[in-house]
């Protein structure tokens, strides 16, 4: 009886089988919010009120999922913590095959973006196709102290 109970319990907790992670729609193109970090804060308060600063590059790597179709990045636009525009990453369109990935590196010593950095990606599709994954891997990696992590973009109403 017991056993059965907690079963049941792990079912209801987990949602069910249903529960499985949803394929997400096929579509013609979106526009994707990334968060980065051009610096990441830490540490204890400094004299000058200022917690420490490491600075991390970033590898903004965006994946085709589609198995049969291509992609077109047509922008990927940098903007900085204040939400001023920086600059503009593609100098034109870039096509991603299918399972095909494009990548985009902002390299450590870049730190005019700060900690609330954040790219507005736009792709298209001449027909519906798998909705690309967008991350930015972000890394500072000397000997002895590392720092290493992930974020996800997520579509935002075009204009």
């Amino acid at each position: 009886m017991k056993s059965m109970l907690f079963s049941l319990v792990l079912f209801a907790l987990s949602g069910g089988f249903a529960s499985a992670q949803t394929v997400p729609g096929r579509s013609l193109g979106q526009l994707l919010y990334l968060p980065i970090y051009s610096h990441v804060w830490h540490g204890d308060i400094d004299a000058r009120g200022q917690p420490m600063k490491a600075l991390v590059s970033v590898s903004v790597s965006i994946r085709n999922t589609d198995p049969a179709k291509s992609i077109r990045v047509d922008s990927a636009q940098y903007y900085d913590t204040d939400g001023k525009r920086l600059r503009e990453y593609l100098t034109s369109p870039k096509t991603i095959g299918p399972m095909g990935t494009y990548e985009i590196f902002v390299p450590r010593s870049d730190d005019t973006g700060g900690s609330g950095a954040n790219f507005v990606i736009s792709w298209k599709s001449d027909t519906p196709a798998s909705q690309p994954i967008v991350e930015g891997f972000h890394a500072n990696l000397p000997v002895g102290r590392s720092i290493a992590f992930t974020t996800s973009a997520r579509p935002i109403p075009a204009e």
